[in-house]
């Protein structure tokens, strides 16, 4: 785990491939204006269990008790991240932290 600040220039790379989608700019803005946690979770299943922790993407309807329900204002504001395949994990990872920083 690591706290960082990302510029919008890094936070557009990192969310490139919802360029098109309507809550880029918002996300991109949101990403950037603060500082972060990233984190790289290891465990049998880890993908489905955090995103099962994380909730939807859609605040209003994520399941009660889930981090989005909790803390997400709205598709672009909605508190957390999490890879969707260990091949998305992979290079989520690779943008954020050094191999050196990974066990």
């Amino acid at each position: 785990a690591k706290r960082i600040h990302l510029t919008r220039a890094q936070a557009e790379g990192f969310y490139a491939e919802h360029s098109a989608r309507g809550f880029f700019g918002e996300l991109v803005t949101f990403m950037s204006r603060g500082p972060v946690f990233v984190l790289a979770l290891e465990a049998e299943g880890a993908i489905l269990k955090w995103r099962e922790t994380m909730g939807a993407t859609d605040p209003a309807a994520a399941a009660e008790g889930t981090i989005r329900k909790l803390y997400g204002a709205s598709k672009g504001e909605n508190a957390t991240h999490g890879s969707d395949s260990p091949g998305a994990a992979a290079r989520e990872l690779a943008y954020f932290f050094a191999s050196y920083e990974l066990l």
